[in-house]
């Protein structure tokens, strides 16, 4: 059963009213939970995570977009630390404590393997994303033509590259032909995958290095800091957040979250439209 808006699980109200003074580490997907392509951030959500940080908690970005696609505005509101490339890159305080990717060798054999399939690869990572203009666009995704203009000098062509992309996550369209189901088997020793079904992504195969991903993340970055897990916090809305749902102890699903999402949920909170981190934040007592 779908929850409405800011339906919470019994007791956990009364729980953070009496912890809030514990220090907690807070985890928030980008798009669509704090981030819209087309219209940036929310005052509302800079705001909050800035009195979040104030008020003495972590404030981690937890995305599964490559490094590489992490806008200035985001890396600049104010995050204590960032998880990207699906759960392969971790950041924090000016330190970089993972950054992990495949072999160029693997990368050009997925590529090949993507496109044999029929799919259309777009190969990323912390430094660039690379994809071809005349095989990626706006017919095969509406947003192709934004996400080159907003990546600016961190695109490069994968004609030409092949052999030396540098990658870290994949993700391929599955288009009318596609055979992703083969592609996903052919690749499964080197990758796991998440088939996003509705939203920006829809039709999107989000291919991640095997044993990363945002749940490994989180627990990681808990270990690193010496926060219990117990403490944790995550706010998300699709499938990739799934993992990032199953390890944190609190979990807030976005108003337009998919129902797998929404079942996992201690609370929902609004949508980021409708000023949901900041809603969300205050009704744990956190800001």
């Amino acid at each position: 059963m779908i929850r409405p808006p800011c339906y919470f699980k019994g007791g956990l109200f009364d729980s953070y009213r009496k912890e809030a003074d514990l220090r907690k580490i807070v985890f928030f997907d980008a798009d669509q939970t704090i981030l819209d392509m087309k219209t940036g951030i929310p005052q509302s959500a800079v705001n909050a995570v800035r009195r979040l940080t104030r008020n003495g908690h972590e404030a981690f970005l937890c995305t599964g977009r490559a490094y590489a696609f992490v806008p200035e505005e985001l890396r600049k509101m104010g995050f204590t630390g960032i998880i990207a490339n699906g759960g392969a890159y971790i950041w924090h305080s000016g330190k970089v404590y993972l950054d992990q990717e495949v072999s160029p060798e693997t990368a050009e054999r997925s590529l090949k393997i993507l496109r044999t399939h029929q799919m259309i690869p777009v190969m990323e990572g912390t430094e660039y994303m690379y994809f071809d203009l005349d095989e990626y666009t706006d017919a095969v995704d509406g947003l192709s033509d934004l996400i080159y203009e907003q990546l600016g000098n961190a695109w490069k062509p994968i004609t030409g590259n092949e052999k030396d992309m540098h990658i870290a996550k994949i993700s391929a369209k599955a288009l009318p032909g596609s055979d992703f189901l083969g592609a996903c088997t052919e690749l499964e020793p080197w990758y796991d995958y998440v088939q996003h079904m509705r939203g920006m992504a829809k039709g999107t195969i989000e291919f991640t290095i095997k044993g990363h991903t945002k749940g490994t993340a989180v627990r990681t970055v808990c270990e690193i800091l010496g926060i219990p897990i117990t403490e944790s916090v995550c706010f998300g809305d699709s499938n990739n957040d799934i993992t990032m749902f199953d390890a944190v102890q609190t979990k807030v699903a976005m108003g337009n979250s998919v129902p797998d999402i929404i079942q996992r949920a201690d609370f929902v909170t609004e949508t980021m439209f409708e000023d949901g981190i900041e809603h969300g934040l205050r009704r744990l007592k956190l800001i």
